[in-house]
């Protein structure tokens, strides 16, 4: 699909499609005895909607070369995900087009700021040539913190020229979510050179500030950021929505907000929410949904249907600018999804500029191959390491007692502190599994510089064995989490030689996921992918891993800019100071 709007604006287009609204001659296609879901006026009637080439003709009675009989079911504006990394998806944009366009979603609005710190401008370029072809429309924000933060290593760097350069591009929508909250609110140079790039073509800013408040909040909107979707609470969310922002509710595979915020969400506020799932793995696409299952939950949670629909309709479209798209309408995008009902948003069919694409959840046709080449292998060769500087020890320091530990918070990419006493063995200390005390290391993959930090996480709960990734926010190092070191470095060293994925090593037995796409997705078909993940999800469950998504979980247990304590492979990372720590105290 093209990343331009695709409305053909021509004399005769026009004329033709005026022609078939004022019912002088038959529209292309009629979606006849549709109860039509009207998100301006908020009310649903029983109407025809005439389809001319790839724009909605008229609602009312029409006639048409083609009629389907809706029999009365719901017909709603095609689903629109405002805040996603496709990467989180461990799949190709095509092969993520295939997962959703079935679940209703016809518009995504992607930061793939995950390629990005991996392959830079050339991840970019990928992920927007991948757009073509597929029956999804992809716009995307330029990542705008490329490395994330000076606390890690990534593959490259955008500076604010390559920023420039990206949002004059087709496809950007504006600019992503500013992570570097505190560059923003004290005015860093090369930070405000970033926004001032946005600001000066009147794009949007997404943001990025988890627990931000008081004066800190006004100067960070101050600088033109207009979104957050980091609200834990409730009175986050207020203080937010009142200093101007949008609040996009997130309920991804791990990071789950929706029953936290929906209270928030009232008819007279909805017009500044967006449901978005940021990230969200394969397994829980093709099992649950995508945002067809958000608006399950909203619904069931006792928002109301329509202002629900708002949320992953009109709201952002406007929000992003995307002009004709997100309501049925005269001259809107002929972008549908015929729903059973308003309670499982079950999905009977998806039309996609006016052409049906999608029923009972299936694909008419399957996905084109990508047109994308990867001249010099980057993108699939993109783990580099020197095995030579991997050591996964900790010598005690024998004057000191206490060390501190990562506690993971499950269903929140939060963590908390805490600081307690290491089990030392030989002069080393080591992971102690009868405390839930495993061993956490991050490994530099992008340049074999050898640089690595070792530290200690609790939270996994599993007693024998370790398990490894290449997807770890934002820079995706190399990271691994096990009860002793030799199955740790097993486990690198397995997703090391498959080009990047998931790996678990549990005694003689091992699985991996491969992710050979810059060592974050699969070119394999979304079922496949799903099926690798639910296999080696339940092998973490028979090793005693006691999180329900535990690589999701892993992933962000390097992310420097989400509280509280973090790793990456330059060291432990306090994120309410922005600054490194120390693993003994």
């Amino acid at each position: 699909m093209s990343l331009e709007i695709p409305i053909d604006s021509t004399v005769e287009s026009l004329q033709h499609l005026l022609l078939c609204a004022r019912g002088e001659k038959p529209c292309d296609l009629v979606l006849k005895n549709a109860s039509v879901i009207n998100i301006f006026s908020n009310e649903i009637k029983t109407e025809d909607v005439g389809i001319c080439g790839n724009r909605i003709a008229g609602i009312g009675r029409y006639s048409g070369n083609r009629e389907i009989d809706l029999g009365g079911k719901y017909l709603s504006p095609g689903f629109i995900e405002g805040h996603i990394h496709i990467e989180s998806s461990m799949l190709s944009p095509h092969r993520f087009a295939e997962a959703v366009v079935p679940k209703g979603t016809t518009t995504v609005i992607c930061d793939p700021h995950e390629i990005a710190n991996v392959l830079g401008l050339e991840g970019v370029r990928y992920m927007l040539a991948c757009a073509e072809g597929t029956p999804l429309d992809i716009f995307a924000m330029v990542p705008s913190c490329v490395p994330a933060t000076h606390l890690e290593t990534s593959g490259a760097t955008l500076a604010s020229e390559d920023i420039a350069h990206l949002l004059e591009q087709p496809g950007i929508v504006g600019l992503g979510e500013m992570m570097n909250f505190p560059g923003t609110i004290y005015g860093d140079g090369d930070v405000l050179m970033k926004l001032g790039e946005a600001l000066a073509r009147d794009m949007v800013i997404d943001g990025h500030a988890p627990g931000v408040g008081g004066k800190e909040l006004q100067a960070y909107c101050a600088a033109g950021i207009s979104s957050d979707h980091e609200c834990t609470t409730i009175e986050e969310a207020r203080e937010k929505l009142r200093a101007g922002m949008y609040i996009f509710i997130r309920e991804g595979s791990t990071a789950k907000n929706l029953e936290a915020l929906l209270p928030l969400v009232t008819p007279a506020t909805c017009d500044r929410f967006l449901l978005v799932s940021d990230d969200r793995h394969p397994d829980d696409l093709i099992s649950q949904g995508h945002l067809d299952a958000i608006l399950r939950r909203a619904v069931a949670l006792g928002i109301d249907a329509l202002c629900a629909l708002r949320m992953v309709t009109i709201n952002p479209a406007d929000r992003f600018g995307l002009k004709m798209r997100g309501a049925i309408a005269p001259g809107y995008l002929a972008d549908l999804v015929v729903l059973s009902d308003l309670t499982d948003f079950q999905v009977e069919q998806v039309f996609k500029e006016g052409h049906l694409v999608a029923e009972l959840e299936r694909p008419i046709k399957s996905q084109p191959s990508e047109a994308f080449i990867d001249t010099d292998n980057r993108l699939m060769q993109s783990v580099h390491i020197d095995w030579q500087k991997v050591d996964f020890r900790i010598p005690a320091h024998g004057h000191k007692k206490k060390i501190r530990v990562i506690d993971c918070i499950e269903d929140q990419i939060v963590t908390s502190m805490n600081e307690i006493e290491p089990t030392i063995v030989g002069g080393y200390a080591i992971a102690d599994p009868t405390r839930d005390l495993l061993k956490i290391s991050v490994i530099e993959r992008h340049h074999a510089g050898g640089t690595m930090t070792n530290g200690f996480v609790r939270g996994f709960g599993f007693t024998n064995g370790a398990i490894a990734s290449t997807v770890a926010h934002d820079s995706h190092n190399l990271i691994v989490v096990g009860t002793n070191d030799d199955l740790m470095l097993a486990a690198a060293r397995l997703v090391a030689d498959n080009d990047g994925g998931l790996s678990l090593v549990c005694g003689d037995e091992n699985l991996v996921l491969p992710l050979p796409i810059a060592g974050l997705m699969s070119d394999q078909p979304p079922a496949v992918v799903a099926d690798q993940l639910t296999s080696i999800n339940k092998m973490a469950r028979r090793m005693g891993v006691r999180v329900a998504n535990p690589y999701m979980l892993l992933s962000f247990l390097a992310l420097p800019v989400i509280p509280t304590l973090k790793i990456t492979d330059k060291g432990l990372v306090d994120v309410t100071k922005f600054a490194f720590t120390s693993l003994w105290l």
